[in-house]
């Protein structure tokens, strides 16, 4: 049985200088490498030959297989483990016929009628990419995106084909590829296919060793969403519980919100992160991302006023998030009024996994591709989803992470379970910014939550359930507050509710949220 964890792609022109080929691809091995394909595209057939029987008996040593890309007659030379074949290379069942009746066959896929014929010619593997751009191979076919890989994993679902990412992979984007590349019925990769990482590093054994704890750690439980839920089953009394907790840790740790968010409301949001107890630091410079990255207790990405500056800020701020671990907040603002904000939403979560999204019901309904429900810049029409319920738990498990619906009433799932909150009042509508006000207030309980499930990781404890509690927990302040300030005698509309609202925010209690939730779970 391969081990497909670790696929070496091998790429002699990436060497850097002064490295040797034979002497990289020992300490590969050496560092963690499963399983190695020589890639020759340019070598005569001696000089292919030659290469590939010296490394096989290299990977011999340290028990490795070795598989050929493209030349059945090169495999069957140096009795190779298989071939990997590309589409316009030799049919699986003609390289079948020539091959040991043992032999392993992979093909390349880069959409579901690929891996639907690999299926029917009986390939032992698929390799599906690209996930990332590259530039180690010329690409005919596009990127598909880590979010693409799901619909083609779910395709070999009752079947014995393994599946390996491939395009563009690096240790920075490895457990983003990981974590987001599952099928809906999850179906998860066997293994990820690396090149340039590993070639054209100077030190191959500890990138190999780099990669393959990565690919350990992810497979222990160690995502890049720390805290997030993992199906537990929750009652009303568990949730609140889980909220004031989360609430309370707000209050005690004063946890720093990095927020890229809506011009429009910036100072709102401070506002609104200061009143619940935490800081927050209004930044989009691509070029602080690493640092904010490290220090920050998690991120808000609202894209309400999208730029060329604050967008390149967004894909390294996420990136950077990732790697730390840190809680993501994604609020789509007004993605279905333009194919600029539908393609910039695409490739931002593409990049980066968010832990939590955020959005009224026009702005899911476009993120999932659904007309149920259509925007009018960043309001929605109609009179909404016909099934909320399972809309917003279908697209968490498509997402990989807790999805938001707002609302008159407000919907939240982790994928196995949905929050029904029944609290607010009319006058949060009537007020510039309630919904990027509400993904700051997320932002803070991630954090919050983020420093609790590190807490209990620390003393050995397994946390789950978090983020999606940080998520109820935060509609449930700013709406309850909400209810509150509208009951002054000094609120009399829009202009004197907002600033109650902060009071509210600044002065709400842990009594005051468990006397007046309105919460159901499904």
């Amino acid at each position: 049985m391969i081990d497909y964890s670790l696929y070496l792609v091998t790429g002699r022109e990436l060497l850097p200088p002064g490295k040797e080929y034979f002497e990289s691809l020992e300490q590969s091995l050496q560092g963690g490498v499963s399983v190695v394909q020589i890639r020759e595209k340019k070598t005569d057939t001696t000089k292919f030959l030659d290469i590939a029987l010296k490394s096989k008996a290299i990977c011999d040593r340290y028990g490795i297989p070795l598989i050929i890309n493209d030349r059945v007659d090169i495999a069957l030379a140096v009795e190779a483990a298989g071939v990997h074949v590309g589409q316009s290379d030799m049919p699986i069942a003609m390289a079948r016929k020539l091959l040991p009746e043992n032999a392993i066959i992979g093909v390349s896929c880069n959409n579901v009628q690929e891996i639907e014929q690999a299926k029917q010619d009986g390939a032992d593997y698929v390799g599906i990419g690209a996930v990332w751009s590259t530039a180690t191979k010329d690409l005919d076919k596009p990127v598909i995106g880590v979010r693409g890989v799901g619909k083609m994993l779910e395709r070999l679902d009752g079947t014995s084909i393994k599946a390996v990412a491939i395009g563009g992979i690096k240790s920075r984007n490895l457990l983003r590829t990981l974590h987001g590349s599952v099928s809906p019925t999850n179906h998860s990769l066997d293994g990820v296919a690396v090149v340039s990482e590993i070639v054209a590093s100077t030190h191959p054994r500890e990138t190999a060793a780099k990669l393959r704890e990565l690919i350990y750690a992810f497979r222990r439980g160690s995502s890049i969403l720390k805290g997030l839920s993992v199906h537990s089953e929750y009652s009303v009394e568990t949730v609140i519980d889980g909220v004031v907790d989360i609430f309370e840790a707000i209050r005690k740790h004063n946890p720093l919100v990095h927020q890229i968010t809506n011009n429009v409301v910036v100072a709102q949001s401070a506002n609104a992160t200061i009143a619940l107890g935490a800081s927050p630091i209004m930044a989009t410079t691509a070029q602080e991302m690493e640092d904010l990255g490290r220090v920050s207790g998690s991120l808000l990405v609202n894209i309400g006023t999208l730029v060329p500056t604050s967008y390149d800020g967004m894909m390294e701020a996420g990136t950077f998030a990732n790697a730390q671990k840190k809680p993501i907040v994604f609020d789509p603002v007004g993605i279905g009024a333009s194919e600029f904000r539908k393609n910039a939403v695409s490739q931002l979560l593409n990049t980066w996994q968010a832990s939590v999204i955020k959005g009224n019901a026009a702005e899911l309904a476009t993120l999932a591709g659904s007309n149920e429900v259509q925007a009018k810049g960043v309001d929605s029409t109609g009179s909404g989803f016909k099934d909320p319920v399972s809309f917003v738990r279908n697209l968490s498990c498509r997402e990989r992470c807790v999805v938001v619906l707002s609302g008159e009433t407000d919907y939240i799932s982790d994928g196995s379970s949905v929050a029904v909150l029944n609290n607010g009042h009319a006058l949060l509508g009537r007020i510039t910014g309630s919904g990027c006000i509400a993904g700051s207030c997320i932002a803070s309980y991630c954090a919050a939550a983020a420093i609790l499930a590190g807490s209990m990781e620390d003393k050995g404890k397994l946390v789950v359930g978090d983020i999606f509690l940080a998520a109820i927990g935060m509609i449930l302040a700013l709406t309850i507050s909400a209810e509150v300030a509208a009951m002054r005698e000094d609120v009399k509309g829009p202009g004197t509710f907002f600033p109650a609202l902060i009071d509210e925010l600044s002065s709400l209690s842990s009594p005051t949220i468990r006397e007046r939730a309105r919460v159901h779970i499904l």
